[in-house]
């Protein structure tokens, strides 16, 4: 994998401090940096300076905050959603002395492909590589990493592959590492119907409906997924905006094809995709999270603890909390960077 990704010399990070309060969260400019002005909906958060590095295949575009000595904490976001699930918690972290990084994953926002002939993959070690390269490009040895949805997944595969390039982990939904022979495997008819959407993108129907309606089936993932947050038009238009990325449809269709052998994956990934396939323990320390009201497909804690190996602790936020853990629970999802950085 040296070939793929190149190491560097890991180096000590400092120990996380307990969360006190919010702060604003405000990006100076860089030299490269694109300011976007984005204002976070009820919560005086702002995403400023949205700043643009290559990294690997990919020009991602990310935020950052807090000081740039601090212990870095990197936040994924999922699908279908953007950056702006992290406004809330951005802030807690960043004026308590972390340096946060929240980039755009492949298919959103202002991250792009560097070259037109790079397939548009959109395969679950390909996102996970893309972290590592930003932290390449970066000059990041090591971090904290959070997520939710794929990038809990990402995160998760992030820890099992490279675990020298994590120091903690959060990953909501636990341990999302899988396989194209495990998916090939029906579930009972319930957990079946869950999976509705990655059905229909399995056809050519599914796949231009998609692409005709991003933002009504989007937002109806929203109110699915978390059928107790009460989001208003503006928050979603926010991240709405993220789903106008030109490859955006092409990653989305590509994963969910990809996750039952439909689509696909690069060559010269199979390697890594075996070494997923047989489910790999993560070792680094893991706080796994879950919402009381999460109406996504996810596994039950039970059935994920024993694959953390580390040291390791997990909570179930309650309060109506569904599957976008981190924008619909910031404090509580904060807390769980903090807690995991001390484990």
């Amino acid at each position: 994998m040296d070939d793929i990704i190149s190491r560097q010399r890991r180096r000590t990070l400092r120990a996380g401090i307990a969360i006190m309060g919010a702060g604003a969260w405000h990006v100076a400019t860089g030299a490269r940096a694109q300011s976007t002005q984005t204002q976070a909906s009820g919560s005086g958060a702002t995403l400023d300076d949205i700043r643009q590095i290559d990294a690997g295949v990919l020009n991602v575009g990310y935020a950052q905050a807090g000081p740039p000595d601090g212990p870095v904490v990197i936040l994924l976001h999922g699908w279908p959603y953007d950056i702006h699930s992290y406004a809330d918690v951005a802030p807690l972290l960043a004026s308590n002395g972390y340096r946060v990084i929240v980039p755009y994953l492949r298919g959103y926002g202002s991250t792009r492909f560097r070259s037109p002939e790079t397939p548009r993959n959109g395969q679950q070690v390909v996102t996970a590589i893309d972290v590592v390269a930003l932290m390449d490009a970066l000059r990041i040895d090591q971090a904290v990493l959070g997520g939710y949805d794929w990038g809990a997944r990402s995160a998760d595969i992030v820890a099992a592959l490279w675990p020298e390039r994590v120091k903690a982990l959060v990953s909501v939904s636990g341990y999302l590492i899988g396989s194209q022979n495990a998916n090939r495997k029906p579930l009972p008819p319930s957990a079946e119907l869950q999976w509705w959407y990655q059905y229909y993108f399995a056809t050519e129907r599914g796949a231009l409906g998609y692409a005709a309606n991003v933002d009504a089936f989007n937002k109806l993932i929203w109110q699915l997924a978390s059928p107790r947050w009460t989001f208003d038009d503006a928050t979603y238009r926010r991240s709405a905006a993220a789903f106008r990325n030109a490859d955006h449809v092409a990653i989305v269709i590509h994963n969910y094809r990809w996750r039952l052998g439909l689509a696909q994956g690069e060559p010269q990934y199979d390697a890594l995709e075996q070494r997923l396939a047989a489910a790999p323990t993560i070792s680094v320390p893991t706080v796994t999270l879950e919402g009381d009201a999460n109406g996504a497909p996810h596994p039950e804690p039970a059935a994920y603890t024993r694959k953390f190996s580390g040291k390791y602790a997990h909570e179930t936020i309650e309060g109506g909390v569904g599957h976008n853990l981190p924008q619909e629970a910031p404090r509580a999802f904060a807390n769980a960077i903090v807690r995991a950085a001390n484990l």
